[in-house]
C-alpha cells in the first residue's frame, strides 16, 4: 500500500514509535489456529492457506536473490511478474502483460482472464504486486498477490461453469502513486469500463497485528465479502487507512464499483479492536510495514486464510453458476441514535445492501416510536443497494426519555436494524458549546477522521495545545475527511458554528483553485476554501446553524487534493455555541 509521505521530523516520530512497539507486535503475532470455511461458503472451495504461504516464500526468495527488493521496474519486479505469469499459462488463462509507458519505473502489469462466462459481464480481483526499495513486501503487498494466485488457480482446477467472467490483474508501481493501475483505467474504453460490474482490491491482507476492514463496507459491491467475515462473526470495520491509498482509487475514478479486504498497515489498533479480533492495542497493525522486516515471518496465517476463503466465496457468489443464489438484502441505520425536542424533528439515513442474488424491493417501516413521536421514510421503499432518509418528528407533547426505534426493511425476507432516539425535556433552550473533543486534545472520539488527521505532528503548528486536524498536505491525489454528529436542541436565539482554520500551500497560482475544503452540515455545503486562501496563521471561519434547530447533523469536512504541489487544511478550536 502506498504511504502518506511524512515530512523529515515526522518521519523521524513514525520511525521511533515502530521500533518501540515492534518487539510488542512481534510477541503477539503467533496465530491463532486456522478455521474451516464457514457454512455459508459451503459452494465455494476451502483454499489452502499453505498453498498461498508456498506463493510468498517464492516471493520472498526472489526479493532475497534480487537485492532484497520487489520494487517496481527491479529485477526482483520482472522475477515476481514471470513466476506468477508462469502459473497462470500452465493452468489455462488467457495472460497479457501491459507496459506501463507512464510509471514512475516502467514495467509491466499482469491481466489474466478466466476464458469462460459472457465477455460483457467481468468481475475484476486485483493487488499490487511491487514492494517498496527498502524490503521484499510479503506482507505488502506479496499477501494480496499469493492469495488472489492461489484462488486463480483453484477456480481454474475446478472449471466450474461461470456466469460471468473472471479477470485478476497483478499491478506494477503502485508504492510510486498507484501508476499500474491508473494506466490500465485509463487504456480502458467507455464500452470496456461499463463490462466491468466490480473491481475488488486485495493489499496487505495478512497483518500480524491485523484488523479485519473491508473498503466501501455498506456498498451492494461489498456484499459478499462482509457475507463472509460476518459469517466468522468478525465484525468487520471500514476500511479507514487505506482510503485512497491503493488500486482500488484508480478504479473508483474511473466510475467503476469498487471494495476490497484490508488486514491494516502502520494504523495503530485500537483498544476495541483488540478486544473483538484480538491481538495488541495501540500498536500498529503491520509494525514491519514498508521495513525490511516484511518478510515471510510478517504474516499471519489466520488473518491471511481469512481473507483468501473470502475472497473464493466472493468468486463463487458474483461468477460461478450451478443454483439460484437466495435473494436476500441488509439495513442500516447512520447515525444510529439522535435527540429531538418537542415540537423539532431530527433525521437520519437508512441504507440497504443485496447480500445475496438479485436486488428486490424493500419497504420500510419503524416500530418502537413513544407517544408523540412518528416516523417517516422518504422515499418508502427502495430497490435494495438504495437508502432513504428517515424522519422523526416530536410533537409539542412527545413523551420524554430514550426509547429503541426498530426499523424494518420488508421484501421477500425482513431485516431490521436498531435507532437510539432521546426526546428531550419540553421547552426552552439548552444551551452551551456542544462539540465533544473540540480541541482534538482527547484522542479522536467523537470525532470520525481519516487515518492520521487527528495529529500532534510539529510540522503543523496547532492554535491551541498540541493537536489538531491537518487534512491533505500530501502533495498527490488524495482525499481526507473530518466529522461529528451532534444533536442541536430547539429553542434557542443562536447557533454558531465556528472552527480556526489555517491553509498552507505549496500552490504558487492566484486564479486557480487546485485544492479544495468543502465544509457540510449533512448534505449542506457551507463553504469552499481552497489553496487560493492560503494566509499565514489561523483565520476564524462562524457560520448561523439555525436552520437545523431540532436536528442531529453531521458536521463534515472534505480535503481532495491533486496530483502535485501539497496544500495543508488546518483545524483547531471548533465550537458550536447555543443559547
Amino acid at each position: 500500500m502506498r504511504r502518506r509521505t511524512p515530512t523529515a521530523g515526522l518521519a523521524l516520530a513514525l520511525f521511533a514509535a515502530v521500533t518501540a512497539t515492534l518487539t510488542t507486535t512481534a510477541a503477539s503475532a503467533a496465530p491463532a489456529p486456522v478455521s474451516a470455511a464457514p457454512a455459508l461458503a459451503a459452494a465455494a472451495p476451502d483454499i489452502s492457506v499453505t498453498n498461498v504461504q508456498a506463493h510468498l516464500t517464492q516471493l520472498n526468495t526472489i526479493a532475497t536473490n534480487n537485492g532484497g527488493t520487489r520494487r517496481a521496474g527491479s529485477a526482483g519486479y520482472t522475477a515476481s511478474v514471470s513466476y506468477v505469469k508462469s502459473k497462470l499459462q500452465a493452468a489455462g488463462y488467457t495472460v497479457t502483460e501491459q507496459y506501463c509507458s507512464t510509471c514512475t519505473y516502467p514495467s509491466n502489469n499482469l491481466i489474466a482472464e478466466w476464458p469462460q462466462g459472457p465477455a460483457d459481464q467481468v468481475v475484476m480481483f486485483g493487488a499490487h504486486l511491487d514492494s517498496v526499495s527498502a524490503g521484499p513486501g510479503i506482507n505488502d503487498n506479496g499477501s494480496g498477490s499469493a492469495t488472489l494466485l492461489e484462488n486463480a488457480l483453484v477456480l481454474a482446477q475446478q472449471n466450474p461453469s461461470m456466469t460471468k467472467r473472471v479477470r485478476f490483474a497483478w499491478w506494477t508501481d503502485e508504492e510510486q502513486g498507484l501508476n499500474g493501475s491508473e494506466f490500465y483505467v485509463n487504456q480502458l474504453s467507455a464500452t470496456q469500463k461499463s463490462y466491468i460490474k466490480g473491481y475488488y482490491n486485495f493489499d496487505m491482507v495478512g497483518s500480524t497485528n491485523g484488523g479485519y476492514f473491508i473498503n466501501r463496507i455498506t456498498s451492494t459491491t461489498a456484499a459478499p465479502l462482509k457475507a463472509y467475515w460476518d459469517s466468522l462473526n468478525l465484525q468487520p470495520e471500514e476500511n479507514v487507512e487505506g482510503q485512497g491509498r491503493s488500486d482500488d482509487y484508480s478504479f473508483q475514478q474511473g466510475g467503476i464499483p469498487t471494495s476490497g479486504y484490508a488486514a491494516g498497515a502502520s494504523a495503530r489498533k485500537t483498544t476495541a479492536q483488540a478486544a473483538k479480533w484480538g491481538g495488541t492495542a495501540n500498536v500498529a497493525y503491520d509494525s514491519c510495514y514498508h521495513r525490511s522486516c516484511d518478510t515471510t515471518s510478517n504474516v499471519s496465517a489466520t488473518v491471511l486464510n481469512r481473507s483468501a476463503d473470502g475472497v473464493a466465496y466472493a468468486i463463487w457468489q458474483l461468477a460461478v453458476g450451478g443454483g439460484t443464489p437466495t435473494n436476500d438484502f441488509s439495513v442500516a441505520v447512520s447515525p444510529t441514535s439522535g435527540s429531538v425536542a418537542p415540537g423539532g424533528s431530527t433525521t437520519a439515513t437508512v441504507t440497504t445492501a443485496t447480500t445475496s442474488g438479485s436486488a428486490q424491493t424493500v419497504s420500510l417501516s419503524a416500530t418502537g416510536a413513544p407517544s408523540g413521536v412518528t416516523v417517516s421514510f422518504s422515499p418508502s421503499s427502495v430497490t435494495s443497494g438504495g437508502s432513504a432518509t428517515m424522519t422523526v418528528s416530536a410533537s409539542a407533547t412527545a413523551a420524554t426519555g430514550t426509547f429503541t426505534i426498530t426499523v424494518t426493511g420488508t421484501g421477500s425476507v425482513t431485516r431490521s436494524a436498531a435507532y437510539t432516539l432521546t426526546v428531550t425535556g419540553a421547552g426552552g433552550c439548552t444551551g452551551g458549546q456542544l462539540i465533544g473533543n473540540s480541541s482534538f486534545e482527547s484522542g479522536s472520539a467523537p470525532w470520525t477522521a481519516s487515518s492520521g488527521v487527528i495529529t500532534n505532528s510539529s510540522s503543523q503548528a496547532a492554535r491551541t495545545g498540541s493537536y489538531k486536524a491537518w487534512l491533505d498536505g500530501y502533495g498527490s491525489s488524495h482525499t481526507d475527511t473530518l466529522s461529528q454528529s451532534v444533536s442541536i436542541p430547539a429553542g434557542c436565539a443562536s447557533y454558531t458554528l465556528s472552527f480556526w482554520l489555517h491553509i498552507d500551500s505549496a500552490e504558487t497560482t492566484t486564479t486557480v483553485a487546485y485544492d479544495k475544503l468543502t465544509v457540510q452540515v449533512g448534505s449542506t455545503t457551507l463553504a469552499t476554501y481552497s489553496n487560493l486562501n492560503k494566509a499565514s496563521g489561523y483565520a476564524q471561519r462562524s457560520f448561523n446553524l439555525a436552520a437545523y434547530a431540532g436536528q442531529t447533523v453531521t458536521l463534515k469536512w472534505t480535503g481532495v487534493e491533486d496530483a502535485s504541489l501539497q496544500t495543508s487544511f488546518v483545524i483547531d478550536d471548533v465550537t458550536l455555541q447555543v443559547g
